[in-house]
């Protein structure tokens, strides 16, 4: 697309998707900024008529606004392109660490030390927490969803993105069956798959696999190379399966990833009750502090385990990265329409 906006340039693309494609974006004049924008932003964009689903992100992420742990969304601009053709843009945050995706498999499938997995664990809950406090479920909950950005103390922080299939979660029992399923076949939970429900426990059960993926490097469900969707839907929906917890993770992460993978989702735990499991409970409170306005001195900061080893490790591995991960047909994202099978 060739089109730039009031106070900003279009730069390179970083990624496509369904809604549309992603670019870099920049300040026109950034030493003069007068605007509430960053000096570099990203910019989702698809045309006009097809940009339904990006306007509704907008919609969502302006209800969020607040939480540090989910991407922040600086506006919206209509441009127009040398041909006129009207374009839709969505500015949001830059995420230059890349994906928890990228990070995981630069993991080579041996996955990432524990601490970097309590880290981010804990982001996320925090992200999942207040999309859920807002009453949304976010339905697409994966590693490719999850975003690194640098902090001002030069950490990076993860947040959770890409809210174009959120839905409002809706209270009755009687309207919760939804006549699509909405999100990646990998994460979806058992009920919706079998019963076509997607509250928020079931963006727990995704939680449970973005945790077990990275750490073991692999996706939750051990399928063969030709496993069709269907087949997938068959082991998730069957009575007594759930994702295979390696006998080697700690005791702290084998009880956390027992409560995500609960396949009743009424017993299932919340995402308020898993931020007190001993998996979470207590990490990385200065980057916390950080994010809320209140990071701590240097000196208190020398002394938490966190460990400069674990930000320079993630650092180094998020600056290099430049990609995106490259997934099979059931991983990718869907919205299947069971009236049009």
């Amino acid at each position: 697309m060739d089109s730039h906006g009031v106070s900003w340039f279009r730069g390179p693309i970083l990624g496509k998707g369904s809604f549309g494609s992603v670019f870099m974006a920049t300040l026109k004049k950034p030493k003069f900024n007068t605007t509430l924008f960053p000096p570099v932003m990203a910019v989702k964009s698809a045309m006009v008529s097809s940009s339904a689903s990006l306007q509704r992100e907008k919609e969502i992420l302006d209800d969020l606004r607040g939480c540090p742990f989910v991407l922040e969304c600086f506006g919206e601009e209509t441009t127009t392109r040398a041909n006129g053709e009207m374009v839709y843009n969505l500015l949001i945050e830059y995420a230059s660490g890349g994906t928890l995706g990228d990070i995981i498999d630069e993991s080579k499938g041996c996955g990432l030390p524990e601490i970097a997995v309590r880290h981010y664990t804990r982001c996320i809950l925090e992200g999942i927490s207040h999309i859920h406090e807002c009453g949304y479920v976010h339905c697409d909950l994966k590693p490719d969803n999850i975003l690194l950005l640098p902090t001002e103390g030069g950490k990076f922080v993860v947040k959770i993105a890409d809210l174009g299939l959120a839905k409002r979660s809706r209270q009755s029992k009687k309207q919760r069956v939804d006549c699509c399923m909405r999100g990646t076949p990998l994460y979806l939970a058992p009920e919706t798959v079998v019963e076509h429900l997607q509250e928020s426990p079931s963006d727990i059960w995704a939680l449970g696999c973005v945790v077990l993926e990275m750490l073991t490097g692999r996706q939750a469900w051990d399928l063969n190379p030709n496993c069709s969707t269907q087949q997938l839907y068959v082991k998730i929906g069957s009575e007594k399966s759930i994702p295979e917890i390696p006998a080697w993770i700690s005791e702290e992460g084998k009880d956390f990833l027992r409560k995500c993978f609960v396949r009743k989702p009424m017993f299932r735990f919340t995402a308020e009750m898993l931020l007190d499991n001993p998996f979470v409970h207590g990490v990385n409170e200065e980057i916390f502090r950080e994010l809320k306005g209140e990071y701590c001195s240097s000196e208190e900061n020398s002394s938490l385990s966190c460990g400069d080893y674990f930000y320079r490790s993630v650092g180094e591995v998020a600056s290099g990265i430049q990609r995106r991960r490259r997934r099979s047909s059931v991983g990718s994202t869907v919205t299947v329409d069971e009236g049009k099978q």
